[in-house]
């Protein structure tokens, strides 16, 4: 994606060689040692070249061609009369030393580029040992003390602590630390522990308070669903489960630092913040003028379920949607409490991934979340993917009441932990998501985006193009097969019965070539793809400023897929994290990524100049319908509607 070197880079050369030249020359008539006179060749060369690439590389030059051009001649016209002053006053040619500059200029880049190439081999290498075909999914292979430190847990009211980390808000004070250059506060409580007469009800504000807490370790997971590729297996997890963590840069800005919120990934049954997948500290590390926070909110039974049938339901009238209020509650701490760390609580940016931004579609429309971010970035996520009406969520809680041998809200009430999460996890394929409530979001998202509901959000939508081997890859090949059917089942019923014959003739068709399975999850990867596309479309009509992304990276290894989990290791820069999860990020796409993602977080246009990226063209990010396209270790913009459209008419019922 770079150019190993630039026209830039030979127009650098010119002056770097008067520097090296003059340097060692004008040196050696003052009859200094040799060494000494190599000295002062290197710190005048030095010093010459960074001057100059920091004017030649610099925003006021790179934006505009006729600066560029005055700035090359410029460069061209120094040179000629320093070698012609070197000739005539010291005897001494110039070229020469220009000659050198040049070998370094092309030698220097491609040197680095094959010690990359060989460092990225050999993580290659060191993944295919892990992951042969990648038929197995996600394995992780963590040591003992990795785990253990990453259970490691907050003390309440320690009592000594370094005031240079304390950060006093109206809930009580955080004492963080420094972590990889960025100063982290970790485990923060953003509502009361959702634990005792407090399970299944909404979140509750904290009380004001004085009191210092150690916040340094991640808090606990949610209760999920643990299947073989899900890495949070091996963190703790709890009821008490509502905190947040936060990242913030050391550098000092004058102004406020915009925020940006993410939301993780994990269908609304696993998943949690503490998945280095999103961590934050290489993305607040590269760009000190953000403040990066990420929570945990309740999943599976206890966060998406309806007992509104069972006896004494009426008393948990907020379960429907237990998730989302959570998810609000935190978006609301955030705004009250963020500018203690920085961050300015009138530009918040929530980004989300599959089940994350899924969440923000819909909050994007809840009339309780209302005014608390500005912007949203969404990959893999769209309302079609809720329920229409609480039906799931009902059977949900009578296979609950069957499964532990219980009757009433009051019985349920008295089950500890493991005996529920043992439950929920043999009633995995039943669980329930996020669902239309007339109370709390309409109950056509898409029709209140086409009305202008979120108008008021600026949005960048992310399409992966194969989500599915993915998907397979955190639950297993066993568990995919059953989802994979009743997902087609439910999409079936869901749309209209012209529409039937066409996904029945395109799986046919893709069975000609491959299997069915392999048939049915491309198609199920197209639905959703086309669910995500009609909503910028929505969004769009409806006044919103709308960016697309579409992923069409191909995976290292085919069987792990590539998508959600590539495209936020490489947005925020979590290089390791993805390595974990058999995959090499691509460094180049990653930079260029991030920077636009930078951009959209601080308001700024989705545009670089020339060298704003050493090597990188200008660039703009079209509007929507224009999407930015990563493939092939490539970026460009273009349309992508001919790559969704392979069903005919399929997206007109959506």
């Amino acid at each position: 994606m770079k150019k190993l070197f630039t026209i830039d880079d030979f127009m650098i050369a010119f002056v770097s060689a008067l520097g090296y030249g003059y340097g060692e020359t004008i040196s050696k008539v003052f009859g200094l040692p040799d060494w000494l006179c190599l000295v002062i060749c290197f710190a005048v060369g030095i010093a010459v070249e960074e001057l100059i690439s920091a004017i030649v590389f610099s925003k006021t030059v790179q934006k505009s061609p006729k600066k560029r051009f005055v700035t090359y001649v410029s460069i061209l016209a120094a040179f000629l009369i320093g070698h012609t002053v070197s000739i005539i006053w010291l005897g001494e040619s110039m070229l020469e030393h220009l000659t050198e500059e040049f070998v370094f200029a092309v030698v220097l880049p491609i040197i680095g580029f094959f010690v990359n190439l060989l460092i990225r081999r050999y993580h290659i290498m060191k993944i295919r040992e892990v992951y042969d075909d990648g038929n197995d999914g996600f394995v992780f292979d963590l040591n003992d003390e990795d785990i253990e430190e990453t259970n490691e847990q907050n003390k309440s009211n320690p009592v000594e602590y370094d005031v240079d980390y304390a950060i006093k808000t109206r809930t009580g004070i955080y004492v963080g630390e420094e972590y990889k250059g960025v100063n982290v506060y970790f485990g923060i409580p953003y509502a009361k522990p959702p634990v005792g007469k407090l399970r299944w009800k909404a979140p509750e504000p904290l009380p004001s308070s004085q009191k210092v807490f150690e916040a340094k370790n991640f808090g606990a997971s949610a209760i999920q669903v643990e299947h073989k590729g899900i890495i949070l297996k091996n963190h703790r997890q709890s009821e008490d489960c509502l905190s947040l963590n936060i990242y913030v840069g050391k550098e000092k800005t004058k102004s406020k630092k915009p925020v940006v919120v993410l939301f993780h990934n994990g269908d609304f049954t696993y998943g949690g913040s503490v998945d280095p997948l999103v961590y934050g500290e290489n993305f607040v590390g590269s760009h000190q003028d953000i403040v990066f926070v990420s929570f945990n909110y309740r999943l599976g039974i206890f966060g998406f379920i309806d007992f509104s049938e069972v006896p004494g339901g009426d008393a948990f009238p907020d379960t429907l949607n237990l998730g989302l209020l959570d998810q609000i509650a935190a978006l609301e701490w955030i705004k009250e409490n963020i500018a203690a760390f920085g961050g300015d609580p009138d530009r918040i940016t929530v980004m989300g991934f599959e089940s994350g931004a899924v969440s923000i579609c819909m909050l994007a429309v809840c009339k309780k979340a209302k005014g608390l971010f500005q912007k949203a970035f969404v990959f893999d996520g769209n309302p079609k993917m809720v329920y229409g009406a609480p039906t799931v969520s009902r059977d949900l809680a009578k296979k609950l009441l069957e499964e532990t041998h219980t009757a009433s809200m009051d019985e349920l009430m008295r089950l500890d932990t493991e005996t529920l999460k043992d439950a929920s996890q043999r009633l995995w394929r039943y669980m329930s998501v996020p669902t239309y409530d007339e109370t709390f979001v309409p109950a056509d998202v898409y029709e209140a985006y086409h009305n202008g509901v979120a108008a008021d959000i600026e949005f960048i939508i992310g399409i992966p193009s194969n989500e599915s081997n993915v998907t397979r890859s955190f639950i297993g090949n066993y568990n995919y097969e059953k989802l994979l059917s009743d997902g087609l089942t439910d999409i079936l019923n869901d749309i209209e019965n012209s529409a039937v014959a066409e996904v029945q003739k395109y799986i046919e068709v893709q069975k000609e070539s491959t299997s069915e399975l392999e048939a049915r999850s491309k198609f199920i990867d197209k639905w959703i793809a086309l669910g995500n596309y009609r909503g910028a479309v929505k969004l769009s009509e409806g006044g919103n400023k709308v960016h697309l992304m579409y992923w069409d990276e191909k995976p290292l290894i085919e069987n792990l897929g590539s998508g959600t989990v590539n495209a936020a290791a490489v947005l925020l820069g979590n290089e390791e994290a993805l390595q974990l999860y058999g995959s090499v990020m691509d460094n180049d796409i990653s930079e260029i990524l991030q920077t636009l993602l930078h951009k959209f977080i601080k308001g700024n246009a989705l545009k670089l100049y020339n060298n704003e990226i050493k090597g990188v063209d200008a660039f703009d990010w079209k509007k929507f319908p224009k999407a930015l396209i990563v493939k092939d270790n490539k970026i460009f913009c273009g349309k992508i509607e001919d790559k969704l459209n392979e069903i005919n008419d399929l997206s007109i019922s959506l």
